[in-house]
């Protein structure tokens, strides 16, 4: 799970790539559930909490811009 403090200082195509990469692998993570293969359920959660605080880093980045 990435750091909010290492997230701060990406660049915004940084993190659009980390969101789309996180969002692919969460796709897998449900077919994995799905099929009963899923080594670490874990994992689901933690990539989950990593996207949402991606989302929120980018909203107040285009909420702070738009002042």
């Amino acid at each position: 799970m990435a750091n909010v403090a290492d997230l701060k200082t990406k660049t915004d195509d940084e993190l659009s790539t980390e969101l789309n990469n996180l969002k692919r692998e969460q796709f897998n993570l449900r077919f994995q559930a799905a099929t009963n293969q899923l080594e670490k359920p874990s994992r689901v959660r933690e990539v989950r909490r990593s996207i949402a605080q991606i989302k929120t880093l980018q909203s107040e980045r285009s909420r702070s811009a738009a002042k």
